[in-house]
């Protein structure tokens, strides 16, 4: 497989105009008061910033020529949790997943010289979706356990209440 390459897949700069929340320096630490909702919202925002930069430089190459003449395209997909992946679909939108892409990759007509810009799109798509997952995943994590450190909170303050009333003459 030879030929210039088509699509360009991110680079570390593109990364690096994110948030530093990326390197995820904030999750080990003992969080106190409302840092944890805080760190959880970092992660929201950097998981939004990234299906942000999908849209912008792997989205926008895959519509444009010349693979916009392929039977497949890459196009998101936005889930019923609230976040956005990556997905291979057909034109007329009947059928989608990475089959599709497997069939491009074998078939005789899709060029040559597309191949290997084919394969690093399904790469770039693997891991951007790994890593819009995990950060989705870090932000609701965050979130619930913020809701039981409240909970906790109310419980022992209840408890607080109801020693200072026994003690009271």
């Amino acid at each position: 497989m030879t030929g210039s390459p088509h699509f360009i897949p991110l680079e570390q700069t593109d990364f690096q105009r994110l948030e530093h929340a990326a390197y995820l320096k904030g999750l080990l630490q003992p969080f106190k008061g409302k840092g944890l909702e805080t760190w959880a919202s970092q992660c929201s925002a950097l998981r939004d910033d990234l299906i942000t930069l999908a849209q912008r430089r792997i989205l926008a190459q895959t519509n444009r020529y010349p693979f916009a003449l392929l039977n497949v395209q890459l196009a998101q997909q936005p889930t019923g949790a609230g976040t956005t992946f990556l997905r291979w679909r057909n034109r007329d939108r009947s059928r989608m997943g990475v089959a599709l892409w497997q069939a491009l990759i074998a078939d005789p007509t899709t060029p040559a010289s597309l191949l290997d810009d084919l394969k690093a799109m399904e790469c770039q798509r693997i891991v951007l979706n790994m890593q819009v997952s995990l950060l989705h995943t870090l932000a609701r994590q965050a979130g619930d356990c913020a809701d039981k450190l409240r909970d906790t909170d109310r419980v022992c303050a209840g408890r607080m209440l109801m020693q200072q009333g026994e003690s009271m003459p």
